[in-house]
């Protein structure tokens, strides 16, 4: 996918800063923050979004969630956070490379889109 943003982020040929990183995903600070704390966590391997979640490729996905908890302790986000997936250019997603926002460090706006 030599046209995704976030899979150049991931080949080194865009700068970002990590905040994590293992053979399966990259987490990097988002460069327009909407909190405090606005990191993005997406997979190595380019998956479009979560309409191309599979069984073939959804291991990557769990294994996601499993380090979100490591992010948000390693960030200090003890009284809470966000986890958001935008799903299709209707729902704002912008980059179409699957990825997880974790918001957090303030109170966050409970109102719905």
């Amino acid at each position: 996918m030599s046209e995704c943003l976030f899979c150049k982020i991931i080949a080194g040929d865009i700068p970002s800063t990590k905040v994590y990183e293992d053979e399966l995903v990259l987490a990097f600070r988002d460069i327009a923050p909407q909190a405090p704390t606005h990191i993005l966590v997406i997979p190595k391997a380019h998956i479009s979004g979560v309409s191309a979640i599979t069984k073939e490729n959804s291991a990557v996905v769990a294994h996601i969630f499993q380090v979100i908890p490591t992010i948000a302790a390693q960030e200090g986000l003890t009284n809470g956070f966000r986890v958001v997936s935008n799903c299709g250019d209707h729902a704002g997603q912008t980059v179409h490379h699957l990825h997880f926002h974790i918001l957090g460090g303030k109170q966050l706006n409970l109102e719905m889109a």
